[in-house]
């Protein structure tokens, strides 16, 4: 047998449901959706949340405490481990790593974590860095700067 002569067993993939196509299916004319009314419309449905006009359960619970949330700063993040793949004495910059895809976006900055072992020195520069991540470095003879 080879692997394009590989198929499914039968019945282990249903179809898809295609309304709107004629009567003898069952799922013709109002396409499942009944006469009239808010769901029969298109665009029809009440918003997340909404509980017909009943205060919503998020309204209805306390609000207590403080919050940060709004001012947060979200990290692009980087095991020690993934900086394996650079060589020795590397400068290792948030433009560097976006360059090598080791991130994918830089956001509010770049942090170090501790994941994993590094076995070569390398100059790390970032935004923040773990404990472990800066002691790591540190032990494979590099150093690592906040910027």
């Amino acid at each position: 047998m080879q692997i394009h002569e590989l198929k499914s067993p039968a019945g282990a993939r249903r179809g898809r449901k295609r309304v709107g196509r004629g009567t003898s299916s069952g799922h013709g004319k109002t396409s499942t959706r009944g006469h009239k009314g808010q769901w029969a419309r298109s665009g029809g449905g009440v918003r997340p949340g909404f509980e017909g006009g009943q205060t919503p359960l998020f309204k209805r619970i306390p609000k207590r405490g403080f919050t940060n949330a709004r001012f947060k700063k979200v990290y692009a993040t980087v095991n020690v481990g993934d900086l394996n793949e650079l060589p020795a004495g590397t400068e290792v910059t948030p433009e560097l790593l976006l360059e090598q895809r080791l991130v994918r976006e830089l956001l509010d900055g770049v942090k170090i974590l501790g994941n994993g072992e590094l076995t070569v020195a390398l100059k790390v520069q970032a935004h923040a860095f773990s404990g472990s991540a800066k002691e790591k470095i540190q032990a494979a003879g590099g150093t690592a700067e906040v910027i």
